[in-house]
């Protein structure tokens, strides 16, 4: 079976912009970065909340399936993660990205590829740069690891002992949120018979400080690939979420939950009954740098995802497609790639 970054790059989807900008040698923004104001650039809802729910809830089950029908996210607490844990990768993270720039130009991710340091996979599909740079993680972190710490070894070998230890943590919660799911849909065991076979990325999130916030975006709004999204913010504000009648409400860290984002798969197993939510993150106004992990979760890239409709009385609304197919549809199209599967 291919990993992503291969089949990134058999199918060349874009020639990414591959360098962040050395946001320690501006003291301005740059034209580049430098985003047009609209009406909703800070027009946010603060009165308003995702749902909050304790997963060691007796009515977690449909807790969760009415916050992905209604929101498509929800703050998930009580999940197992020990504090410690969080508290290892976020270091290591601000680790990672206060190395000088040229020292993490070398674990650049490469034309076509899907690990190592970079800006935003979603970069391309907008005409400014994003105020953001990220590390992404498949398996382990080792090969990039070793060229951001060529010596000592401990250097490296601390990094990816953390990252590796969160990822099982973070695997173990998604496969209970998905089960948890599955169950009160009542989908078959054959329909979720690839969870042994899942597949997993972690990416490292991190926003520099900024001359000017009011003219900046941490990442452009969008939707994730992925079947759900488990997305731990540090104590900074900045994330986002798109509701239909209300428009962007803000998601404030809460201390020990993790956000779970609804992705595009999962709306399309759901038939369109969950919502695949779209989020933005916009850079902090006190100028504060601000870090999130978010971890992206689904099925292998060879299996065809498809509505359960024997679910609902409804007609499918999307025709089968593979992992694979819709990720390469989603870097070439991006916001049109549901609309390529529609029937």
């Amino acid at each position: 079976m291919a990993t992503l970054s291969e089949a990134f790059a058999d199918h060349h989807l874009h020639s990414p912009r591959i360098l962040p900008l050395d946001f320690n040698s501006v003291d301005t923004v740059p034209e580049s970065h430098r985003w047009p104001i609209s009406d909703d650039l800070f027009a946010a809802d603060h009165r308003l909340s995702i749902p909050v729910i304790d997963l060691q809830d007796p009515n977690a089950s449909q807790l969760v399936v009415h916050a992905c029908e209604t929101w498509g996210a929800f703050q998930l607490i009580n999940q197992g993660v020990p504090t410690e844990v969080v508290e290892e990768v976020e270091a290591e993270a601000k680790r990672l990205f206060s190395l000088p720039a040229q020292q993490k130009f070398k674990a650049t991710r490469q034309p076509g590829g899907a690990t190592g340091y970079g800006v935003a996979r979603i970069s391309p599909s907008f005409s400014k740069y994003m105020w953001h740079e990220g590390f992404t993680v498949m398996g382990s972190p080792l090969h990039h690891a070793m060229q951001l710490w060529p010596e000592p070894a401990d250097d490296y070998t601390r990094f990816c002992e953390i990252i590796e230890n969160y990822q099982k943590k973070m695997k173990m919660v998604a496969e209970q949120v998905t089960q948890l799911i599955f169950n009160s849909l009542e989908i078959d065991k054959e329909d979720a018979n690839w969870v042994d076979s899942a597949f997993a990325a972690l990416q490292l999130n991190w926003y520099p400080s900024c001359p000017d916030p009011t003219r900046v975006m941490g990442l452009a709004p969008h939707t994730d690939t992925s079947l759900i999204t488990l997305l731990h913010q540090n104590q900074t504000s900045g994330l986002q979420i798109f509701k239909e009648g209300c428009g962007w409400v803000s998601v404030p860290p809460l201390k020990g939950a993790l956000v779970v984002n609804v992705g595009d798969l999962l709306h399309v197993v759901s038939n369109g009954r969950f919502q695949n939510v779209l989020h933005r993150v916009m850079v902090d106004l006190s100028r504060s740098q601000r870090l999130s992990v978010a971890y992206f979760y689904g099925p292998p890239l060879d299996f065809r995802v498809r509505p359960l409709v024997k679910l609902s009385s409804q007609v499918p609304r999307y025709r089968p497609v593979t992992v694979e197919e819709y990720a390469v549809m989603k870097g070439k199209s991006f916001e049109r790639a549901m609309s390529l599967i529609r029937i």
